[in-house]
């Protein structure tokens, strides 16, 4: 059985761009992985009005775990009333958002460059993984 060692790392790298924080995953974002992302992104968003970008362009793999925690980090999020993009070009990636009906749920972006600064937020419905 194939096995990848390359486990999301703790020590991912968290960074502001004006206002912004950014958080560049890298590995896999799994059942293994999920909860201290979860902990992580709670933290990083839990200031009244957050602005999260989050880089998937490192991440190798994401199951339905790691959806989850991009749909409950959005969902938080928006809550505070801020803003949740998402930086990556994987095509195989946002065929995965399509297919669990997330596809129109996220801002994504193909890189930080093209994601437009920050600007108010409409309310959105939350996201319910299930």
């Amino acid at each position: 059985m194939y096995e990848n060692h390359t486990r999301f790392a703790r020590s991912q790298a968290v960074h502001t761009v004006d206002r912004t924080t950014v958080v560049e995953l890298r590995g896999e974002i799994d059942l293994v992985t999920a909860t201290p992302l979860a902990a992580r992104l709670d933290t990083l968003s839990s200031g009244p009005h957050p602005d999260l970008v989050l880089d998937l362009r490192p991440v190798a793999f994401i199951d339905c775990a790691g959806l989850g925690v991009l749909c409950r980090t959005r969902n938080r999020v928006l809550a505070r009333h801020g803003r949740l993009r998402l930086i990556t070009g994987s095509r195989r990636f946002l065929r995965i958002l399509r297919a669990a009906g997330l596809g129109e749920v996220f801002e994504v972006h193909p890189d930080l460059s093209r994601a437009p600064a920050r600007t108010p937020t409409v309310d959105a419905p939350p996201v319910a993984m299930g």
